[in-house]
């Protein structure tokens, strides 16, 4: 039984990929760096001095005391 050719020459069957079949070749090439970029993307963020946000707020803060009602804008 003879093995896939894949298997046996990679760098020849990527080479015939790239020629005879370029878009899924690119698209999985191209794909391939998303999982690569997040393990080296955010160290070259911070290096150059990107940092991350603060986080949002969940809630509204509450004011302490009775509430202040603005003079001035009634309808009447």
């Amino acid at each position: 039984m003879s093995a896939p050719h894949f298997w046996s020459t990679p760098l020849r069957y990527l080479r015939w990929a790239s020629h005879e079949k370029p878009a899924i070749f690119y698209s999985i090439v191209l794909g391939s760096f998303g999982p690569v970029s997040l393990a080296v993307v955010p160290p070259i963020r911070r290096y150059f001095g990107d940092v991350d946000p603060e986080t949002i707020p969940l809630s509204y803060p509450i004011p302490k005391g009775p509430r202040v009602i603005p003079q001035g804008f009634d309808d009447e």
